[in-house]
């Protein structure tokens, strides 16, 4: 029995009847032509996702990431780093003298793994810092991931390999030339060290990484070109109520958010900028579905349910909406094994 058939046939009622319903859905807009981004919050690179999403990507199931910047680098960190990762199997019974411990043997502790830092962040910082150091003396600026593109495709990193990289996402990725957006990038371990180099002088300043903001007007032209075939300044000023639907769009973009916070409240923001800030027309968002161990709460963003959406001009009346209350380190590999099963 495959993984879609054994879900199809045991997942029936509740959560897990939403998690086939959410698949099915996912399948049949990617099918219909439609396109599909995947936003990662949490520790889901180490939690390893990229033994399936990789493929997802390879396959076409994926046409953009939007991801912290702790996943994206670590992805990198686990490809390069992933013998001398440091399992905890009693994590929920350490004592702060053993934390401490942890710290004192450079261990970085993600709930059950401990990663590395002198093979993970330092192998990683001294490849980096070279890219960062050849734009600056360059004049030129880079997004996060367009260095951890160079780094992959360079082969900066492989002789440190430690997993094959078919199992990384951000490999599938540079292969694909996949859109990758990160918002608020600041907040992460090499986010730190841009700033520790330009304070030390081994960098003239942090400008040589482009930012967040550039980053929203990068994903406005993906979503306009990718959805109307045309860039932004080739979209006229909309007539009219610009929330309606444009009968020339060529296809709709779908929503797979895995978590809350940054990763999926920077994306989903773009349609309604483009709609109430630019005034130009295009499609909602097409399909939306979020697995979050958020419970439905009065004033949570990540616990509201997809239908306040809609008031914010990011989903639509007929956009198909899920909410799988789970852990996504169980449902996105099952969600995704499903996919790739048809």
């Amino acid at each position: 029995m495959s993984v879609r058939q054994f879900v199809e046939a045991h997942y029936r009622h509740f959560n897990a009847r939403t998690l086939v319903e959410a698949t099915e859905a996912y399948r049949r807009h990617v099918e219909g032509g439609g396109r599909m981004m995947v936003t990662l919050a949490g520790a889901m690179s180490t939690a390893e996702l990229g033994l399936s999403l990789a493929e997802m990507i390879r396959r076409d199931l994926v046409h953009a990431i939007t991801c912290t910047g702790a996943n994206l680098e670590e992805d990198l960190f686990n490809l390069v780093a992933h013998d001398h990762y440091v399992r905890v199997p009693d994590w929920r019974n350490l004592t702060p003298e053993r934390e401490r411990q942890f710290l004192d043997r450079g261990l970085n502790r993600v709930t059950d793994t401990c990663i590395p830092e002198e093979e993970a962040f330092r192998v990683l910082e001294g490849e980096v810092l070279r890219l960062w150091q050849e734009a600056d003396e360059a004049g030129e600026r880079w997004f996060p991931h367009e260095y951890f593109y160079r780094l992959i495709r360079e082969d900066r990193l492989k002789a440190a390999y430690q997993i094959d990289p078919a199992h990384s996402w951000l490999v599938a990725a540079a292969e694909k030339d996949l859109p990758i957006f990160v918002p608020g990038w600041e907040d992460s371990t090499m986010g730190n060290i841009v700033v520790g180099r330009a304070i030390d002088g081994r960098l003239s300043g942090t400008h040589i990484v482009r930012g967040g903001l550039e980053y929203m007007a990068r994903l406005a032209d993906w979503y306009v070109h990718t959805t109307m075939g045309r860039s932004i300044a080739e979209l006229s000023e909309a007539e009219g109520d610009p929330l309606v639907p444009p009968e020339e769009a060529l296809r709709t973009v779908g929503f797979f958010q895995i978590g809350g916070g940054i990763a999926g409240d920077f994306p989903i923001c773009v349609v309604p900028m483009i709609h109430q800030d630019l005034r130009r027309p295009c499609p909602f968002w097409g399909y939306f579905c979020q697995i979050s161990d958020s419970t439905t709460s009065y004033g949570s963003y990540s616990g509201a349910i997809p239908s306040e959406k809609i008031t914010w001009g990011k989903l639509d009346l007929d956009t198909p909406m899920f909410v799988i209350e789970s852990d996504a380190t169980i449902v996105a590999p099952l969600i995704f094994a499903s996919l790739l099963d048809w």
